[in-house]
């Protein structure tokens, strides 16, 4: 099936009448948006095209979100239309705009905060809510008016996940466990842990997993009530506590779980698929680091096991039993995460580990090159909960997202290996 076959009846037509006869003469008065895909998972592609305007005419297509604080973000693009009329967003490139070249999710990831530097804002439309979704609205806008218009819905949630709130007291850990729907096939249940960030993160990835039918848990390991209050002295236990309450799960394979650690979370996902691999099946590390560091703030350990604490050395992989991916970027500025990832793969290799193991470097991107994509990010973020100052992650918020656009599938596909 073409493109152009998936827009049958998925059209939107908004008239705006008035004007004088001759603007009329010249402009288009009315267009249809057609989109393959009005209700659709936040990582999914949708194919959006615009028609009825007049050949070679000016046209700006503009996106607009609201995010968790009610700050209206908005992305835009202007072209040429074809000689039939027509913007196909999935060919045409933009003239000017918040993206260059041919993207058909370019008015997504290109959003802007309203206010503010676009390179330190993060849109974040709020999660978990009641809804589980978001909704972006397309406009079309030819001389100054707007002539079409149709709002698209982003789901976190496919039908029938279901997520609740894990708390120490009950769990033993704390975090939001998402589960697909009841009867799915059994698969490996992820883990995910986030970085120096702290708190409860990677709910949007944990919701997006289970939408495509991952058992997954955002994990907390310091920074919450109940926890360490930075990451030091973390024992590797905790996180086997996690990973044995998420393999029992219903719908999760028995045979062991993905660890899926970022940044500072890598080190616990390498150093579990190490020490424990008969729990850990494989390991996903975005943005990863190959020895042990310092606690953050440093002056300490981040990792205990056994109640010892874990060496600041290189992180062993001789007993890795699971396949391993690394995604990293080239110009990762909060720490080389590209060389560490190809370090990694090195030491597998030398280790003789049979599992299959795969580094994705992407030159251009930086700390952020993960981990699902179409959603706006900048490239400056705290890196702890109380810091003042955005830290510069590298890369371009365009590298990056294409980083996640070519990357994401390929982890999903690690996943269903």
């Amino acid at each position: 099936m073409g493109v152009r076959d998936w827009f049958v009846g998925l059209t939107a037509v908004v008239v705006v009448g008035g004007g004088a006869a001759a603007c009329s003469a010249r402009h288009s008065t009315h267009a249809t948006i057609d989109v393959d895909a009005v209700v659709a998972l936040a990582d999914q592609p949708v194919h959006v095209r615009v028609s009825g305007l007049r050949a070679r005419e000016a046209v700006t297509v503009a996106s607009q979100a609201a995010d968790a604080k009610g700050q209206r973000w908005r992305g835009e693009a202007t072209f040429a239309a074809d000689g039939d009329g027509v913007v196909d967003l999935d060919r045409s490139a933009p003239v000017s705009g918040s993206y260059g070249g041919a993207d058909g999710m370019g008015l997504f990831w290109s959003m802007r905060p309203a206010t503010g530097d676009p390179d330190e804002a993060w849109f974040s439309p709020g999660y978990p809510d009641a809804a589980g979704a978001f909704e972006v609205r397309l406009t079309v806008t030819v001389a100054g008016r707007e002539i079409a218009a149709r709002t698209l819905t982003r789901q976190w949630n496919a039908t029938g996940v279901t997520h609740r709130t894990l708390t120490l007291d009950v769990d033993g850990v704390a975090g939001v466990l998402f589960l697909p729907s009841p009867g799915a096939v059994r698969r490996p249940g992820v883990l995910l842990l986030g970085g120096s960030e702290g708190g409860v993160g990677r709910k949007y990835d944990a919701a997006l997993l289970a939408s495509h039918g991952y058992p997954a848990l955002a994990l907390g390991y310091f920074g919450v009530p109940g926890l360490p209050e930075t990451l030091r002295d973390i024992p590797l236990e905790y996180f086997v506590t996690a990973a044995r309450l998420l393999r029992a799960q219903p719908g999760a394979d028995p045979g062991g779980v993905v660890v899926n650690g970022y940044s500072r979370g890598s080190e616990a996902a390498l150093l579990l698929a190490e020490s424990y691999p008969d729990l850990v099946r494989g390991a996903i590390l975005y943005a990863p680091n190959d020895v042990v560091w310092s606690s953050f703030p440093g002056g300490g350990n981040a990792w205990t096991n056994g109640g010892v604490a874990v060496p600041r050395t290189a992180i062993p992989v001789t007993h890795v039993a699971g396949p391993v991916l690394a995604i990293a970027g080239g110009k990762d500025r909060l720490w080389p995460s590209a060389a560490q990832a190809q370090r990694i793969m090195q030491r597998l290799d030398d280790a003789h580990i049979t599992a299959a193991h795969q580094a994705l470097v992407y030159p251009d991107a930086g700390h952020g090159v993960g981990s699902f994509p179409y959603l706006a990010a900048g490239t400056s973020s705290p890196i702890s909960p109380d810091a003042d100052i955005a830290r510069t992650l590298g890369g371009t918020r365009d590298a990056d997202a294409a980083a996640r656009s070519d990357g994401w599938p390929k982890v999903l596909a690690f996943l269903a290996a």
